[in-house]
Formats: C-alpha cells, structure tokens, sequence
C-alpha cells in the first residue's frame, strides 16, 4: 500500500490544528539508513517497471520480508515517538498475513474488483479464494476513482493510523499541546 494518501491527510489535518512543518522537519528519527535499506529491497523485490529487470518471486518474497524486519528494527528504535508503535503493530498484522499464505499478502476477488483490477499474482500481492488468517487480508478498498485507490486489510488501517498519529504530533498542533499552569499571583 502506498501511504501517500495518508501522509497528505495527515499533514493537512496538522496545520489545521495548527502544527507546522517546520516541526516535522525536526523529528530526529533514528536508523533512518534502515528505512533507507528498506525501500532499496522493496524496489528490489518489487521493480514495477521502474527498474530494468524482474526479480524472481521466490527472491523476491524473501527480499521483501528482509525489508520488513528493517522495518520492524526502526519501530523499535523509534517507539518512543508517538504512532510508531501503531505502524510496527499494523506490518505485524500484514506479516503475519503474508507469512500465513506462502509469502504474498492476499486480496479477496471482491476488492480486486472495487478498484477494476484482476491478477493471481503481482508484485507482493495474491489473489486467493480462501486465504489463511482471511480478517488480516487486504480486503477493503479504495473507489477506483480516487487517486492511488488501492486494496487494504487491517494492518495497512492501522499502519495509516499509527503513521497519521505520527506526523500531526510530530507538526506540534496547539491543540494537542499541554496547558500551562495558571501563574500564581
């Protein structure tokens, strides 16, 4: 799932409640190279025609999954900051998914058609009738008229939510920031 939309949403709620970028821009985050290494193996695995090759699916089911445990690594270095314990919960959820159903995260026929899409297979994503552990699978989607509308299951939800939750309190909205103590006269 790309988290574009999110991202967006979340920014603009930010400076509706009054945040500013300038604060998001001094979110330290650490192991950032982890987040780095992760996107590289994901583009790896996953070239889509970006790159000039195609990786071979058993390859690139395990590149994806070594993606995630970078993932997974900068969570717990950065679980000190608000939502990130809602993003590692929600890749938890679709990991356990992905590892459940031979290492492709699996979309129910119904959501396919939601967004006017029909494979058996693409990139990390399968279609199956009958998936293992089918509540964790992406089975929500987007209206194909919306842009990036895409199939979702509860991990990518809760990872939207955590990461939402990251980046308004990252902006430092006035409305969420604590009251001062009343000054004694």
């Amino acid at each position: 799932m790309v988290f574009l939309d999110v991202i967006f949403v979340a920014v603009l709620a930010g400076l509706c409640l009054g945040g500013r970028l300038s604060n998001l821009a001094r979110l330290e985050l650490r192991g950032v190279r982890l987040l780095y290494g992760a996107i590289a193996l994901q583009l790896v695995a996953f070239p889509s025609g970006l790159l000039p090759w195609e990786t071979n699916d058993v390859l690139a089911r395990a590149i994806w999954l070594a993606s995630y445990g970078l993932l997974a690594t900068a969570g717990y270095l950065n679980r000190s900051i608000r939502g990130v314990t809602g993003i590692t919960a929600g890749m938890t959820l679709n990991v356990a998914a992905i590892l459940a159903n031979g290492g492709h995260m699996p979309t129910t026929l119904a959501a396919l058609a939601a967004t006017h899409r029909s494979y058996h297979v693409r990139n990390n994503s399968i279609s199956l009738a009958k998936p293992h552990l089918e509540a964790l699978v992406d089975k929500w989607a987007a209206p194909a008229w919306l842009p990036l509308a895409n199939v979702y299951s509860v991990g990518d939800i809760t990872i939207g939510v955590g990461l939402l939750v990251a980046i308004v309190w990252a902006m430092g909205p006035r409305l969420l920031a604590p009251r001062a103590a009343p000054a004694a006269s």
